[in-house]
């Protein structure tokens, strides 16, 4: 049966409608980093969103062909993920969308290395006739974070993140995003054929007890 992140690491995926803190591992994503409005019709950040899930399924499916991965094992694709802010911006200004920088994401196996990666973009290219020169290997350790299930469309998650900032405060501890440390968000509805009402959405922050 082909290894499930979703399953095998549910405290990081099956978010509550209320906040937890926890302790998140290092992983390694397949990333793309960019700017501006994510629902500018053909703008980057969709582009980006090509990228991503068609040289990840290249990567799933390198099995099946001539380029060998080392230590590979069959998985499921896991939900795409991002990371979100805004330059000079407290918080996150929803009605200049614009302004926005991104790292779009999809978690990889530890087994995928540099050389895999370069193959599978390389693949993609050829094949899709895109360009996937900006995906990137990225490793990140997010270490002590606070996470919610925000229900509803994007626009709406202030109202999500007040309840987790309440919660942080009445257990003594204080938000701690920055320029390393980012708002993060875990996609876990097709947006297509889900009505916005009904988005689930894993929304994750860093944080800090205030004398650290």
């Amino acid at each position: 049966m082909a290894f499930d992140f979703k399953k095998e690491y549910k405290e990081l995926y099956t978010a509550k409608g209320k906040p937890v803190i926890l302790q998140v591992p290092l992983m390694y994503y397949l990333a793309v980093r960019g700017k501006g409005d994510p629902n500018e019709e053909g703008g980057a950040y969709q582009h980006a969103v090509s990228v991503l899930y068609a040289i990840a399924y290249t990567i799933k499916m390198s099995y099946r062909g001539s380029h060998k991965i080392r230590g590979f094992f069959e998985y499921v694709v896991p939900p795409l993920e991002g990371f979100w802010w805004q330059d000079g911006v407290n918080g996150i200004d929803y009605g200049n969308k614009q302004l926005f920088n991104w790292i779009s994401v999809i978690r990889l196996p530890d087994f995928v290395a540099e050389d895999d990666l370069q193959w599978a973009a390389a693949e993609t290219a050829r094949k899709k006739k895109m360009d996937c020169s900006a995906a990137q290997l990225l490793s990140l350790d997010e270490g002590l974070c606070v996470q919610m299930m925000h229900t509803g469309p994007f626009d709406d998650e202030s109202a999500t993140i007040s309840v987790m900032d309440r919660y942080l405060n009445e257990k003594g501890y204080i938000n701690d995003i920055s320029d390393t440390r980012l708002h993060h968000e875990i996609y876990l509805s097709n947006t297509r054929k889900v009505e916005p009402s009904k988005w689930k959405t894993v929304i994750r922050h860093p944080i800090r007890k205030p004398h650290a």
